[in-house]
């Protein structure tokens, strides 16, 4: 080989030695891995024994680890697991912990606390059944149990409710404070009927109440029979000197309307009654008739 390679190949002797060396290096270094893993593996076989003895041990930490070890008052939110112990509750007012020991799992608990403490109520024994977290099975089981302390409920809710005497309201003169008198009507509908009272420029029957968003035909039948209108008190439009801002703001006409009528007052000079109004080509007769009532000539 060394003829041969100086035939084509001129080296020194230090060279030819350090060519072979090199060689030698990395047949060594492809052949280390098979060997270090062949006596790693064979030094680390663990028999049966070992390995059974080795399963022991992980399954005695993790007992000792295990979160149901370390129960005590200071972590009530802690899943409990012990006997199920079966006795007589409000599901209205026990907590977690007394659910998880009438044998429910601490998600399932803790679900029905929050139920609860939304505001969520159980009116009957029966009403167990539409919590989804509890079985049928659980139902039927805790069904005996339940005793629920309605009386309490039912004097809270008479309490809370102040029956209304029958009033007389004129709508058209009347604050929020005034109308809240009548029987349906609170503060939200209050506001919102002098709100669009004052759009409106007051209201010249009962009827219009159901123009106010929220009163429909069921509510005012409620409160028509408490309510008077005086039609002196509408505030009126004078149709020839108002401005188009001041017009398009009455809920009877669209902005396209009022400045219809402001132009046409523009080219042809002031109104002289209703019946002109119907020249207003984008003024239908309804519409004429509705809002002539708040308007002055």
């Amino acid at each position: 080989m060394k003829n041969w390679l100086n035939k084509y190949i001129v080296f020194t002797k230090a060279e030819f030695n350090g060519l072979i060396l090199l060689l030698s290096l990395i047949l060594l270094s492809c052949l280390f891995p098979l060997i270090y893993r062949y006596y790693y593996h064979k030094e680390n076989v663990l028999s049966n024994s070992d390995i059974a003895a080795i399963q022991k041990l992980e399954i005695e930490n993790n007992n000792a680890l295990s979160p149901h070890n370390y129960i005590s008052k200071d972590y009530p939110q802690r899943e409990i697991k012990s006997e199920i112990a079966y006795f007589y509750f409000d599901p209205n007012i026990i907590d977690a912990n007394k659910w998880q020991l009438l044998g429910l799992s601490l998600k399932q608990a803790q679900s029905i606390v929050n139920y609860v403490a939304k505001g969520g109520r159980f009116y009957k024994p029966e009403d167990l059944k539409k919590m989804y977290t509890i079985s049928p099975q659980k139902y039927e089981e805790l069904l005996p149990y339940v005793q629920i302390t309605a009386q309490k409920q039912e004097n809270n809710f008479k309490s809370s409710f102040i029956k209304k005497e029958p009033v007389m309201v004129e709508i058209n003169n009347a604050d929020t404070t005034e109308l809240t008198l009548i029987r349906g009507i609170g503060p939200a509908f209050a506001r919102r009927i002098v709100k669009y009272r004052e759009r409106l420029g007051g209201f010249y029957k009962k009827e219009q109440l159901m123009e106010v968003f929220g009163i429909d035909s069921t509510k005012y039948n409620q409160i028509k029979d408490e309510i008077t209108v005086n039609k002196e008190n509408l505030k009126k439009l004078n149709i020839n000197t108002v401005q188009y801002e001041e017009l398009k703001n009455h809920p009877y006409l669209t902005g396209k309307q009022a400045n219809a009528i402001i132009q046409y007052r523009k080219q042809h000079g002031n109104y002289k009654s209703s019946e002109d109004l119907n020249k207003v080509l984008i003024l239908s007769p309804e519409i004429v008739q509705r809002i002539s009532l708040y308007l002055e000539f």
